[in-house]
């Protein structure tokens, strides 16, 4: 691997006689992993059921596996939502915020999502989480991710820190920043990464996370914590951000840090840092202001009670466009940040019918009175959006491989109408 002259000179002096071990690491494999979502089924269960084998725990977290499949996210598995693929030691960040107080959770920078979702299993269906993004596009594929592990209590939006910042000040009981980063720890992953890398990329990335926490922290309320998190092993990056930080902000103090290389941990390597704000305020923010449609509620109503043992409940807002959206509990209001995801989408109201949406059943699913139970084989075919021949009621079901949802499907007269969203049919036979 042809590594940039500066960065090995860099770490030579840092590491000195751990550095051949530190270089030789580059002559292995990328580390590859996964992350059983335990929102839908447990890690001892998915061991079981697992369509390639399993390695090593990853930390020592039993819902982390190492891997080695070649094409993991071929899997149908994969497109229920039972696993999430994530590079080993990015795990770091989510395994931190075990045990910290997630009412109200904030992922500043959030695409595509492997935090996130992290975040959202260690919540356990609890409290209201955001994820954030910037980016727009990105943005989108950080709501697919969520809808694809089946989250109910996510917000996802767009918008710069500052903005959020200046709307959720001493609100969130925490806030992660895995801040953009010159990313030495993707260069074996990302081999265009490195005729990225220059010591003027390292320090315009330093300025940027400097930037990028001082907003975050404004948003930490009294007791709160703040998670820093980078995939480099750059000092001005890490060690220094953090002792600068503090410089700033007296108001915080470091509950522990940790640096992985890959040489000392499998995977590539990761840096995090957790402060707690001790002080300060708890400001109270506005709920978000659901749009009511009493026509289209009505309707939803009516679907839910035929197709669900027990219709999810909560608020429900209902868009300009007839699109409705399950509220989470305690969602504050959003104005200000372009919005991308509010809940769950449940469907759309068009003025005469309601529609369920595929987001309601990768949600909810689980709990259908109409489901269409497939095998792994035939779970193929519907995520090829072919139509199924069952002799089945009528009417809307949501279709599983085994018992996990997939989607949704529509029967009529003995065919099973595939509505599978087509920007989703990608999966390949295993």
């Amino acid at each position: 691997m042809n590594l940039p002259q500066a960065f090995l000179d860099r770490m030579k002096k840092r590491l000195g006689e751990d550095f051949p071990a530190f270089l030789a690491s580059y002559e292995t494999p990328p580390c590859k992993g996964l992350r059983v979502n335990t929102l839908k089924i447990s890690a001892a269960e998915f061991s079981r059921r697992a369509p390639f084998p399993l390695g090593d725990n990853v930390g020592g977290d039993a819902a982390c596996f190492y891997i080695e499949e070649e094409k993991p996210g071929a899997d149908v598995y994969h497109f229920a939502g039972l696993y999430y693929l994530q590079e080993p030691s990015a795990m770091t960040a989510g395994c931190m915020a075990a045990g910290l107080n997630k009412r109200r959770v904030l992922d500043l920078c959030a695409a595509p999502g492997g935090k996130t979702t992290h975040l959202a299993q260690e919540m356990a269906g609890e409290g209201v989480l955001v994820a954030n993004e910037v980016n727009y596009a990105r943005a989108k594929i950080l709501s697919q991710n969520v809808e694809r592990m089946g989250i109910a209590n996510c917000a996802v939006v767009s918008a710069s820190p500052e903005t959020l910042a200046a709307r959720f000040p001493a609100y969130f009981d925490l806030v992660l920043a895995d801040a953009p980063c010159s990313g030495e720890g993707m260069f074996k992953k990302e081999a265009n990464a490195i005729p990225e890398w220059s010591a003027e990329n390292v320090a315009m990335c330093a300025a940027r996370q400097r930037a990028i926490l001082d907003e975050a922290a404004k948003m930490v309320a009294e007791g709160g914590r703040l998670l820093y998190s980078t995939c480099t092993f750059a000092e001005e990056e890490d060690e220094w951000q953090v002792e600068n930080f503090l410089s700033r902000h007296p108001e915080f103090s470091l509950v522990g840090m940790k640096k992985l290389y890959p040489h000392t941990f499998r995977g590539e390597g990761h840096f995090c840092a957790l402060f707690a704000r001790e002080n300060g305020e708890t400001l109270p923010k506005k709920p978000f202001p659901a749009q009511k449609n009493v026509q289209a509620e009505r309707a939803f109503h009516a679907f839910a009670a035929d197709f669900f043992s027990a219709p999810p409940e909560g608020e429900i807002t209902t868009l300009a466009d007839g699109r409705m959206y399950l509220v989470p509990a305690g969602l504050p209001d959003l104005s200000g940040a372009s919005l991308v995801r509010l809940g769950v989408e449940l469907g759309a109201w068009d003025g005469k019918i309601f529609k369920p949406a595929h987001a309601l059943a990768m949600a909810f699913g689980a709990g259908a009175n109409r489901k269409l139970s497939l095998t792994r084989g035939e779970a193929v075919g519907y995520l090829r959006g072919e139509p199924l021949q069952r002799d089945v009621p009528n009417g809307w079901c949501a279709v599983c491989v085994e018992e996990f949802p997939m989607g949704l499907g529509k029967c009529v007269g003995g065919t099973v109408k595939n509505h599978l969203p087509k920007g989703l049919r990608l999966v390949k036979a295993p």
